[in-house]
């Protein structure tokens, strides 16, 4: 995957290390030169000095053919103006954005963008978010049998009910997280485009929800 990292603080840094080092192309974009100091020796990406709102730095970066961008400098309106123009006018799969007022997080998620509080932010939350249906299971019991996974809500599952999930065998919802907020599962809740669902599933019914998930029918 190619990943665009805007914002090269602790969490910028710390993530686009761990994009790189599992092998994916990576760049990361600051408006300040002294902050890429903080990415190793190891560091195989590429990096731009610049604004990541500025779509001169954006396309410099690679964002036509982007496959996700994670957001995370230190000011909600340059991540979330940063976001929307990925997603908006670049139409990139997968955008997170790191916010500090929760109280926004929903606005943004009907817009179809990911976002994360600061005080729970996490480089592992931000990579779930990235790689929402490819990520490992969060749990798994002893007998491996069951696992519980994170997967993330595409568009064309938008203003649908959830209640055909737990038709399908070997599959149960637990909870729905949209934006800062996380409710149990209820087969009344209707479906947001970016939300997060989290699935106790049978190993061999994987790829049934998988394919429920991305198919118009539910």
């Amino acid at each position: 995957m190619h990943v665009i990292v805007v914002g090269c603080g602790r969490v910028g840094s710390e993530l686009a290390m761990r994009l790189s080092s599992e092998g994916h192309s990576t760049v990361v974009i600051d408006k300040n030169a002294a902050s890429f100091r903080r990415l190793s020796d190891q560091f195989t990406g590429s990096i731009v000095e610049g604004l990541g709102f500025d779509r001169e730095h954006l396309e410099a970066a690679g964002i036509a053919h982007a496959d996700a961008l994670a957001a995370v400098t230190s000011g909600d309106n340059s991540n979330i103006l940063t976001a929307r123009i990925a997603k908006e006018t670049y139409d990139v799969p997968k955008v997170v954005a790191r916010i500090y007022d929760p109280r926004r997080a929903e606005i943004y998620q009907r817009l179809g963008i990911s976002t994360v509080a600061t005080v729970t932010w996490t480089t592992e939350q931000a990579m779930r978010r990235i790689f929402a249906n490819q990520a490992l299971p969060d749990w798994t019991e002893p007998n491996g049998q069951f696992v519980l996974l994170e997967r993330g809500i595409p568009s064309q599952m938008s203003g649908k009910r959830y209640a055909s999930l737990e038709e399908i065998a070997g599959v149960k919802p637990m909870l729905i997280t949209r934006g800062t907020h996380t409710k149990l599962f209820s087969t009344d809740l209707v479906a947001h485009e970016g939300d997060i669902l989290h699935v106790i599933v049978d190993r061999s019914a994987i790829a049934a929800l998988d394919k429920s998930l991305t198919s118009t029918g539910v």
